[in-house]
């Protein structure tokens, strides 16, 4: 029997250091389960360890992915499963840490079976909703896919080509192909132990972690630093990683649009409201999970 242990949790709720003391005491190897983790741009700004805590034991998936290169659940799960399988195989216990819901999900319960999608519709689709503006592309999809566009904001660049290149590819609805029974989830193993935990916190304590932690970041000057690279790049502005928790407010402050502490405030204010939406889903996905107070 395989062992694997999970620990999901909302950002600022302390699964880093909870991670590194299962890990010294399972003989375990940790892998990124935080969407943003996962780019090699984001290191302040997305929290990811510091070398002296991946110094303890192997971490694996930390800013694997260019910025520009975005990732889905299904693409994190393809990467994250070789890996779970290595560690097995060298008798290790792999110990999975984050805060993106969906990630855990499509490991543990799989995935709907969409169709490969064609790489020639793919490369077109990615390409015009980059030129595009939010709300033109979110109308292409409303004609194609009214079901999707109706479930999907109108921001949300990367989750709308999607839809499109689904209903372009396929002749059908991301929802249609959504609807069918997931599989390959780790649960329909008979050989694997999961023990599912979710990190839970009361709310005033985490905001104020939240608060706290993002005001450290800009004071160090790190962050800042980070937002000048990362505009240097000059990835699209819908990309994933242009969207991550401050860098919006930070980049508005390095155009001169907002006072730092401005910046600061809104970009504090935007943390509190994700790890909110983060407890909302773990508390309605997550019932059965063992509680982790920290």
């Amino acid at each position: 029997m395989q062992k694997i242990i999970l620990l999901a949790g909302p950002t600022a709720s302390g699964k880093t250091a909870t991670a590194l003391d299962w890990a010294r005491a399972e003989g375990g190897e940790i892998i990124n389960a935080d969407s943003m983790q996962i780019y090699r741009e984001l290191d302040v700004l997305s929290a990811r360890p510091t070398a002296a805590e991946m110094a303890v034991c192997p971490h694996h998936l930390y800013g694997t992915l260019r910025g520009d290169d975005p990732c889905s659940a299904e693409r994190w799960r393809d990467l994250a499963l070789p890996v779970i399988e290595d560690i097995w195989a060298r008798g290790r216990v792999p110990i999975v840490v984050g805060g993106t819901g969906l990630y855990f999900k499509s490991l543990v319960n799989g995935l709907s079976e969409v169709p490969e999608i064609d790489p020639v519709v793919r490369a077109e689709i990615r390409a015009t909703v980059s030129s595009e503006t939010a709300p033109e592309a979110h109308a292409r999809l409303e004609g194609l896919d009214p079901e999707m566009a109706q479930r999907l904001a109108p921001g949300d660049s990367q989750r709308i080509a999607r839809a499109l290149e689904v209903i372009l590819s396929t002749g059908k609805s991301l929802s249609y192909w959504q609807n069918i029974p997931p599989v390959g989830g780790l649960d329909e193993r008979d050989d694997v132990q999961i023990l599912k935990n979710v990190t839970v916190m009361e709310r005033a304590r985490l905001y104020d972690r939240c608060d706290r932690r993002f005001r450290q970041m800009v004071e160090t000057g790190a962050a800042i630093e980070e937002v000048q690279a990362l505009l240097a790049l000059n990835y699209a502005s819908t990309l994933p990683v242009m969207k991550s928790l401050g860098v919006p407010h930070l980049a508005q402050y390095l155009a001169g649009d907002l006072e730092l502490e401005e910046a600061i405030v809104l970009a504090q204010t935007a943390t509190r409201q994700f790890a909110k939406r983060q407890m909302t889903w773990f508390r309605n996905q997550c019932g059965d999970w063992t509680p982790v107070d920290l």
